[in-house]
């Protein structure tokens, strides 16, 4: 119950404005007949996905070889017609609405290629659980990878993104990764190109670029930065977003915890590898080992009574 009638009249106001403001703020109100993807419909497609590409350990399990088509099959379908919806959303967004026709053609069949795909992304998949565990002593299982790996669930919801971004699938890539990064803490953009068999290991603050091209069999640890040395700008002071801005990884390269390597231009030569808290902004050869200098250490020893107006 309201304690007076100047609680509903003040509420009554503050929507009136509230709902006025919309016309000045368009660039955050979308009052619009045409939808825009639905974040929820997207993140529920990432679990349809990973039930087609990790069958039995998430949703469904009791899986076997006398359901499992039956069970594929009807994820599939489910998800053609999810991903129909929410691309044409997508491709409707900066379009004007005498193309609606249009993409209610082209959607449904970027909807099929992007399933065409999964067989190889399967293949990826398996590579880079392989690659984890082989990476990784305190690993003790396969299914520990699947289960348990952060960097495992970035790496699988990028390479799905990538695989929408490269049909001209507009917003729902970037959707799926900034999902996985909310998760995860690893923030791997859906324009980047990654390797076979890549493994982030414990993952947390990794960052990698939108150009970003990395090799095969490269393994990257936490709070590593791949990214822009600089944002560069045209006459107008407007962002250049066409240039590469992020480095190579060529393959076979670790890069150890908290190293930051930036740079378009920047090639990390393969079988390199990539110290702990390194800066790197300029290119190095094949088979090169950057390291930081060793860091001056100062000691105290609490129980000695000259120090003990000191803390550690």
């Amino acid at each position: 119950m309201r304690p007076d009638r100047r609680t509903d009249d003040l509420l009554h106001q503050t929507t009136q404005t509230v709902v006025a403001r919309y016309a000045e703020c368009r660039r955050t109100s979308h009052l619009d007949h045409r939808p825009l993807p639905g974040r929820d419909a997207i993140v529920g497609m990432l679990g349809d996905f990973f039930d087609l590409l990790f069958p039995g350990y998430f949703r469904r399990q009791n899986l076997h070889s006398g359901n499992i088509l039956y069970h594929a099959g009807d994820l599939i379908d489910s998800l053609y017609d999810q991903l129909s919806e929410q691309i044409g959303r997508a491709m409707r967004l900066h379009r004007p609405p005498d193309e609606d026709t249009l993409v209610d053609v082209l959607a449904p069949q970027k909807a099929m290629s992007m399933l065409e795909r999964l067989p190889r992304l399967q293949q990826l998949l398996d590579e880079d659980v392989q690659a984890a565990y082989d990476g990784d002593p305190a690993a003790t299982s396969l299914e520990e990878i699947v289960f348990c790996y952060p960097g495992l669930y970035a790496v699988a919801v990028q390479r799905l993104a990538h695989e929408l971004l490269s049909l001209d699938v507009p917003l729902i890539p970037r959707i799926m990764t900034e999902h996985a990064h909310t998760l995860t803490g690893i923030d791997i953009h859906p324009a980047a190109r990654l390797g076979r068999r890549f493994f982030v290991d414990h993952g947390t603050g990794v960052v990698i670029g939108a150009t970003c091209v990395i090799g095969d069999r490269v393994r990257v640890y936490q709070g590593v930065t791949l990214g822009a040395l600089n944002l560069p700008r045209d006459d107008q002071g407007e962002l250049i977003r066409s240039t590469k801005r992020h480095p190579t990884i060529e393959d076979d390269v670790v890069v150890y915890a908290n190293a930051t390597v930036l740079g378009g231009a920047t090639v990390v030569g393969h079988h390199s590898v990539i110290g702990s808290n390194v800066w790197l902004t300029h290119s190095v050869e094949p088979y090169t080992i950057v390291t930081m200098d060793k860091p001056s250490l100062r000691f105290r020893n609490p129980g000695s009574e000259q120090a003990q107006n000191y803390y550690i």
